[in-house]
């Protein structure tokens, strides 16, 4: 048995040994909205219900252990003092991870994470038309734990209004948890699936990406790629240059996977997914750029 002080371990230590045992965490993916209008998306794992007469939610946006700094939803909350918090389901975690990325201010959010952002009926942020559950909240209360780097900001909020998705329900009006097929937090790169277990996804890095927005439009209207395929490629920071895409078109990868090439948007997608599920984006892209430079 290792036991520690909680003073003897490093702020990152703490960190990576709570939340690698202290889960499954549900998530609260919370859209704010600043004095100027500018929307905030932002993931927190940290979060939970703690009651339903009234519906009180509560999540705590913590300052960053790297640098100390606190994050657009805490500000937002605490000037406007309303948000919405929307539940994240499987075929959603690859936007909800992606919206992680702290883009500059002024960003359209939803439109860079390929979202539709819903005007809520009682508060002023929007919700993620996607989410199988949304929750317009008014905040209560704010209570700040500390002022240091991984301190907790616990956001309490009651639950002004509900929205479901009307394919989450039963024939007898109950909601089926294999529909919501809600996706929870662990340590790490960690994440876990009501209906299948632990997964890993990775976070995207920097502080941009090209977003949906980049994705070219036969790609994103594509029957093939999954919005969790799409989002791996929106992480990509820049597209693969010329000469890199050339250099794959004569790889024998490449060659090796096109002898029918009549079929070669097929073949694109279907291969190109595959390299996505496989963590093979830059790959994955190649293999979509060359399909479009043949063309």
């Amino acid at each position: 048995m290792r036991s520690y002080l909680p003073s003897e371990l490093s702020a990152h230590q703490r960190h990576d040994y709570l939340l690698s045992t202290i889960g499954p965490r549900p998530i609260a993916w919370v859209s704010t909205i600043n004095e100027d209008g500018i929307v905030n998306l932002a993931p927190f794992s940290f979060f939970n219900i703690f009651g339903s007469n009234p519906v009180t939610l509560i999540f705590s946006p913590a300052r960053r252990v790297k640098d100390n700094s606190t994050k657009h939803t805490l500000q937002n909350s605490g000037n406007i003092k309303e948000c919405v918090v929307n539940i994240v389901s499987y075929d959603l975690v690859g936007q909800m991870v992606l919206s992680s990325t702290e883009y500059p201010d002024g960003v359209d959010e939803f439109s860079k994470i390929g979202l539709t952002a819903e005007p809520s009926d009682l508060v002023k942020p929007p919700r993620v038309k996607e989410a199988p559950a949304q929750y317009e909240c008014v905040v209560k209360q704010i209570i700040h734990t500390g002022e240091e780097g991984g301190a907790g900001n616990l956001i309490i909020c009651e639950v002004l209004k509900m929205h479901f998705r009307e394919d989450i329900f039963t024939e007898d009006d109950k909601i089926d948890p294999l529909k919501v097929d809600t996706v929870a937090r662990m340590g790490g790169l960690w994440y876990t699936r009501a209906k299948e277990g632990l997964f890993q996804i990775h976070n995207p890095k920097g502080h941009n990406n090209i977003g949906f927005e980049g994705i070219p439009e036969f790609i994103r209207n594509s029957e093939i790629y999954t919005a969790n395929n799409l989002s791996e490629l929106a992480k990509y920071e820049a597209l693969p240059t010329v000469e890199e895409v050339n250099e794959f078109i004569v790889s024998d990868y490449f060659k090796g996977r096109t002898q029918h090439w009549h079929l070669k948007y097929k073949i694109a997608e279907n291969w190109s997914q595959h390299l996505i599920t496989e963590g093979k984006v830059k790959e994955a892209w190649c293999f979509i750029l060359a399909a479009m430079k043949d063309n």
